[in-house]
């Protein structure tokens, strides 16, 4: 059996071993595969095995990829995970399913714009910046009320959850039980985090989607 998909499947089984431990999730997440820099070849073998759900940071590369694919698996839903410029925002619509990255008003407003002309909603997760953090995209839990509320009712965007990237240390399981608690206080649906080395914690805190790469496809050169 190929290797990135026995990597995908023990990850499948820890995923559910922690379900089975705890009472308090709610629904079995869904793993993103996250493919940015690896070849269709290696993405075949894992799309074979069912899964559903790739992730690309790159815009130039995702349509290089996947154009293709998803003509030959039209069951494949691809999220975009990394920062989006405005002027790819009319590719992403076309060829993407969900955006997790959205994180200013200006990049909203050009995605409401472009939507209509392509008659198409993408599935949007804001990026919230849970750990304040200067270095990090994303908008700041105190103005992420408003945000939202300009997003939906002002620009019509389809949100359906939020997505963070804290930083891996010892306050990761804070972090990620904040984003599940602001996630229930807006009675959103979905839920973006985790990656390869921290999402069983992500898993207990109710993320939806974990978006794992290295732990899947191994190590990027």
């Amino acid at each position: 059996m190929d290797h990135n998909v026995n990597n995908l499947i023990e990850i499948e089984k820890e995923i559910q071993l922690k379900i089975l431990e705890n009472n308090n999730i709610i629904k079995k997440p869904e793993i993103i595969a996250v493919s940015k820099t690896f070849s269709v070849s290696d993405i075949l073998p894992v799309i074979n095995h069912g899964q559903v759900h790739f992730g690309e940071n790159k815009v130039q590369e995702a349509l290089e990829k996947w154009e293709s694919l998803k003509n030959d698996f039209k069951h494949i839903k691809l999220h975009m995970l990394g920062k989006l410029q405005t002027n790819k925002v009319k590719h992403v619509i076309k060829l993407f399913d969900y955006l997790h990255s959205l994180d200013n008003i200006k990049l909203a407003e050009k995605i409401s714009l472009e939507q209509k002309k392509y008659n198409k909603k993408l599935k949007i997760f804001i990026q919230v910046n849970i750990g304040d953090e200067d270095q990090k995209n994303g908008i700041s839990v105190d103005q992420l009320e408003n945000f939202y509320k300009k997003c939906i009712h002002e620009l019509g965007l389809n949100i359906i959850g939020f997505m963070c990237l804290p930083q891996n240390n010892d306050k990761t399981s804070f972090y990620f039980s904040e984003m599940n608690i602001l996630t229930k206080k807006f009675s959103l649906s979905e839920l973006s985090m985790g990656m390869s080395n921290d999402y069983i914690e992500a898993v207990k805190n109710n993320s939806t989607f974990l978006r794992i790469g290295s732990k899947i496809f191994g190590k990027r050169i």
